[in-house]
Formats: structure tokens, sequence, C-alpha cells
């Protein structure tokens, strides 16, 4: 407590003007974001939009621990000064969201007024996809068909993953009816629901269909379809969509052929989508879902170094942000 008290005291009391360089100019601090990343890599694309967003120095750590949080994140706060720290933030990223949120939760006790950063978990960029996502099928489902997610049962393919977890969450918590798919087990699917419905206050519920008739079986009663499985695998063919009646929307995340859902083209955006038998349905995918969540990937790592207060962002302000860009 006492060290505590010393450095705030230090950084706090009148200083001596800054060094300046040979033209006479005050250098100004450089904006700094640290990358922690409980994987053996950080990601290039993180990267690549951090930069893209304004950071002047990035600091990549691999293999964190969620243990090493309070030291790390104390280690930011306290080299920079109050003046400082408004342009430094952290980001967090990995492939476990689960984890993400107990990083982001860990980074927050360990802030000391006046020395807090901005923090922004977005693992395998699974936050920011899930909430452009789910933000495009709404918008869909509402100008096409005047309905809202609560009025609807969702379906979400590759539902074990980080994006269909998070795009799962997100969609029970607007009020839809929605069902995590696992392609081989529903023991996996049902404990993933279990572990995220304690955590957030969903009511995700769980299925497995790793055949066309149970796809059928699930999709009779269905009004949206979410596709998030890996890249390159075809999840739903034209004779399981052909007895889809009820299906509004469908919406693939997938870029590289085949795409996730047969018939949905990369740039639909409420278009027909033509292997359904029903007229009603309509498509979203994944370039349109793409560019809103790079989008809204690059206002987030911008309001880490514009906000004026710390601010703490995961799934929940991507979401709120993603409904504003469209």
């Amino acid at each position: 407590m006492n060290l505590l008290k010393n450095l705030v005291n230090l950084f706090c009391a009148p200083v001596a003007p800054a060094a300046t360089g040979s033209t006479g100019v005050k250098a100004a601090k450089r904006s700094i974001l640290h990358m922690f990343d409980p994987t053996p890599n950080n990601s290039p694309f993180d990267v690549n939009m951090a930069l893209d967003a304004g950071f002047d120095v990035l600091m990549p750590y691999a293999g964190v621990k969620l243990d090493n949080i309070q030291r790390l994140t104390q280690d930011v706060i306290f080299s920079r000064g109050p003046a400082g720290v408004k342009k430094t933030a952290i980001f967090i990223g990995g492939r476990d969201i689960g984890l993400a949120i107990e990083m982001l939760d860990a980074c927050q006790p360990a802030m000391v007024k006046p020395f807090e950063v901005s923090v922004l978990a977005d693992p395998s960029g699974a936050f920011t996809t899930a909430a452009a996502l789910v933000a495009c099928v709404e918008k869909a489902l509402f100008d096409k068909h005047g309905k809202a997610l609560k009025d609807c049962k969702a379906l979400v393919f590759g539902g074990t993953g980080p994006v269909g977890v998070a795009t799962g969450v997100i969609a029970s918590l607007q009020g839809a009816k929605t069902v995590l798919i696992d392609h081989l087990s529903v023991d996996s699917a049902a404990d993933i629901a279990k572990q995220y419905n304690r955590r957030f206050g969903s009511n995700l519920e769980a299925a497995v269909a790793s055949n066309d008739e149970e796809k059928l079986a699930l999709l009779a009663d269905a009004d949206i379809v979410f596709s998030t499985a890996k890249a390159g695998v075809r999840v739903l063919n034209a004779a399981v969509l052909a007895e889809a009646k009820q299906l509004k929307v469908a919406g693939d995340v997938n870029a590289v052929p085949p795409a996730g859902i047969e018939g949905i083209n990369l740039k639909d955006f409420g278009a027909p989508l033509l292997a359904a038998s029903q007229s009603q349905t309509v498509a979203v995918g994944p370039l349109a879902v793409g560019n809103v969540k790079y989008q809204l990937q690059n206002q987030l790592l911008k309001t880490l170094l514009e906000s004026e207060q710390p601010v703490f962002l995961d799934f929940r302000e991507a979401f709120t942000q993603a409904r504003q860009l469209l």
C-alpha cells in the first residue's frame, strides 16, 4: 500500500518540463497497445487492425495465463503517468471466449485510479464477427419480415466454436429461442450451453446434427439459421433447405468455398436464398458480415484511444455498436 501511495504521489506531483528535441518542440507520447494472448501466437489480423486504427506501437505477449493478468496490467499502468495511460490500452485475444472474459474481468480490479487504461476482448475476432453476424441477420429479418429476434427460433450450426457460442449468447440475450448445434455430440453442446447460460444469463439450448435427417428435424420450426462452422464446410445443402418451410433468414460467415449454406452468395444482404423452397427466405453472406465486422473492430480499437474514461469492451458493446453501424 505504501508503494502504491508513493507511485500515485510521484506521478501526480508537479514535474519539471519534459525534455525537448533539437527543434525545441516537446516530444509527444506515442500510443501503445499491449496485446495479451494465451495462445502461442498473436493474430496477424488483430495486429493489422490495431495499426490501421491508429496505434503507434504494438506490444504482443503470447502464452499469457490468467494469473499473469494482474501483474502485466499493473506493469502497463504504472509506467506512463496519468497522462500517458490515456494513450495506452490492452487487447485480449486467444481462442477461448470464456478465458478472454475472465482476463477482461481480471484487468479491472488491477487498475488503480488515476492509473486506468481501456481494455478490449475479441478472441479470434469471435466477438466482433458474432456481433456483426447477428446485427446483419437482425436487420434483414426486420426489413424483409418485420420481425424481431425475440419473435424467432434460431439455430447456430458450428455452435460450439468461439464465433458460434458468441453468436448464440448475443441472439439469446436479445430474446431469440436459440439452439447451439454440434456436429458430433449433444453432450458437448449441452455442456457449453450450461456454462455460458450461467455466465451471462442466456437461455441457450443444445442439439446435435450429424446428418440431414437430424438437420431437417431441427429446421422444421426454425426462423433463423446462423452458420458459423469451419471454413469450407457445407452445413446445409439445397435438399435440406427445400424442406425448411418456416425459415426466414440464413446468415453464413464462411467465405471459403463451398459456402456453409448452399445458395448464399458472398455479398448477399437480404437477397432471396435461391436454394430454399420458400421465396420468403433471405440470405446474409459472409462478405456482408465481414464488412460490418471490419468496421466494427476498427471502431472499437479507436474507442480505446479516444475515450476520456477507461472502457472495458466485449461482445455486448460490440453488438451495440454493430447495430449503430447498420
